[in-house]
């Protein structure tokens, strides 16, 4: 079921809820995004910060989801059809809504299993720079589905089929949940697709059930609080079309990330001197001010189109480039200009230890290493004393990159090697790992 658009300008009450959600989730999206930390072995030291914060971008995402003109109308009516609101108990009310929930979450949970499951894979297929333009394509379709250029949705007769599954009762409240979600899924893609690939690049199946039980959280939340509490939700209007435009941008900026990781040069300009993020902070305030969001696409007339393509162009180049240079590191290890051959003659000449790092623009646990360990004074300092070299295997048919690999048996990424002056292997990191611990391992290598 689908709301008709509103010719009358909303109430700003109904406004404000919605901006603040969708800014809240642009900000986690892209944050999550830039930070995500790999958590292998150490997802539980990990836990305090990365898995958390993206555990709640998803929710967020989620509750965003569910305010977007294809799912925000089904809510009323869904809660109406599993009797939650009918049940004279308060208690057996949250029950019925707590079950729907659960349906959500016993579908969606699956695939953040099978993303972390299947990280690896993924990684690897990023390596080809024509899967990277296609995964972006995809992203941007998806943005021009929020934009209005075309639907998102499930084939009428399957809809209605679907519509016919549950009942009341737990059992067909759960399942009610189940055929809900499956039908949100068209509208939830955009949003869905950006998770799950981020769960891929984390690697984590356990990381993937939790962010993904977080998302079906937040789609569900709007359902359970009316079944549960009678909560009277605002009424759908424009500020629907906000929220899409709000993932719209969202995912543009998205493809704009894949893209970097195989042609560098879209943010090598970026920095993190505040005059930068300042120069394009202003860049994105002046896209929203000319409507990258509440400018709408299907307003009559020219100009409006011209004024929001030029919003929204503004609004995704400008947030792109100050993410990437706000998440970048101000100073990192000094890496030697060699090859691997290189910095061995090098260490053997000069009876030095070796610190070698492989990685790829792909590798979101390497971009890591990169912001929070080798940026780490005292990692720096120690490090010194080491031929440190760089192996970039983006390109892993690069015969040079081969070679290294194979000579080092490395298998995934990222891989941190500590070879003693003797040429003689000491420490081996197959996962990302912590200043405060790489620091000690660096002092006993000599």
């Amino acid at each position: 079921m689908r709301a008709e658009r509103h010719r009358q300008p909303p109430r700003a009450t109904d406004l404000r809820p919605a901006r603040v959600v969708s800014f809240a989730l642009a900000l986690m999206t892209f944050s999550s995004l830039a930070h995500a930390a790999p958590v292998g072995d150490a997802f539980t030291r990990a836990l305090g910060k990365g898995p958390l914060y993206a555990a709640l971008a998803a929710f967020l995402g989620g509750l965003a989801v569910s305010l977007t003109p294809c799912v925000y109308p089904m809510v009323a009516v869904t809660v109406s059809v599993f009797g939650a609101q009918q049940t004279k108990s308060r208690g057996r009310g949250a029950a019925l809504s707590a079950s729907f929930v659960a349906g959500i979450v016993a579908l969606l949970v699956p695939l953040g299993v099978i993303a972390g499951k299947t990280g690896a894979a993924f990684g690897s297929h990023l390596q080809n720079r024509w899967v990277v333009v296609a995964v972006s394509a995809v992203f941007v379709a998806m943005a021009l589905s929020m934009f209005g250029a075309f639907e998102l949705s499930l084939p009428s007769g399957l809809n209605n089929r679907l519509v016919r599954v549950g009942g009341t009762g737990y059992a067909g409240a759960f399942g009610l949940g189940l055929v809900c979600a499956l039908i949100a899924t068209p509208c939830t893609g955009p949003v869905l697709t950006g998770i799950l690939a981020w769960i891929a690049q984390v690697q984590d199946a356990f990381l993937g059930a939790a962010a993904m039980a977080a998302f079906a959280v937040g789609l569900g939340a709007p359902f359970f609080l009316v079944g549960a509490f009678a909560v009277q939700l605002p009424k759908s209007g424009r500020w629907m079309m906000h929220v899409k435009s709000v993932f719209g941008i969202v995912l543009l900026v998205v493809a704009l990330y894949f893209l970097a990781t195989t042609f560098p040069s879209l943010s090598r300009v970026a920095s993190p001197r505040p005059l930068f993020l300042a120069g394009f902070g202003g860049v994105v305030l002046v896209g929203l001010l000319l409507g990258a969001v509440h400018r709408d696409f299907a307003e009559p007339g020219f100009g409006p189109k011209v004024k929001k393509g030029l919003a929204v162009l503004l609004t995704t180049a400008g947030l792109f480039l100050f993410v990437t240079g706000a998440v970048r590191p101000s100073q990192t290890l000094a890496w030697a200009p060699l090859s691997l051959a290189e910095a061995r003659k090098k260490a053997a000449a000069e009876s030095r230890p070796m610190l070698v790092d492989f990685t790829a623009e792909w590798c979101g646990a390497c971009k890591q290493l990169d912001r929070v360990t080798f940026s780490d004074p005292a990692v720096m300092n120690e490090a010194r004393r080491f031929v440190a070299v760089q192996v970039d295997a983006t390109d892993d048919e690069d015969p040079e990159v081969v070679r290294a690999m194979k000579e080092l048996a490395v298998i995934g990424l990222p891989t941190v090697v500590l070879i003693d002056s003797e040429g003689r292997e000491a420490v081996r990191y197959t996962d990302f790992v912590n200043a405060r611990e790489l620091l000690p391992a660096l002092v006993k290598v000599r």
